[in-house]
């Protein structure tokens, strides 16, 4: 397998990068005590867009919990009144 990258020691050594050395990922990954000076990877390249994105799957999240919830509440009404009583936990 000589296309490899990986060797037998594992994933190959990132260089250091002294420009971003001192950035709050860096920083952080220093406080952590990991073995490379900093994390690698980088910050997404459109935070706007990312975050409007969040709040967008965020609201439907919220929806659909509400949704859950009245719907419990809107099927034991129904089954209440259909008289399917043992169904909502009232067995008279």
């Amino acid at each position: 397998m000589s296309g490899d990258r990986l060797g037998p020691q594992g994933p190959p050594a990132l260089p250091p990068d002294p420009a971003a050395y001192d950035s709050e990922r860096n920083a952080a990954a220093r406080r952590r005590g990991l073995a490379a000076p900093y994390i690698p990877g980088g910050r997404d390249p459109d935070q706007a867009k990312a975050e409007q994105q969040d709040r967008h799957y965020l609201r439907i999240l919220l929806v659909m919990v509400v949704a859950i919830v009245l719907a419990g509440f809107v099927l034991g009404i129904v089954a209440m009144q259909l008289g399917l009583n043992g169904l909502v936990g009232n067995p008279v």
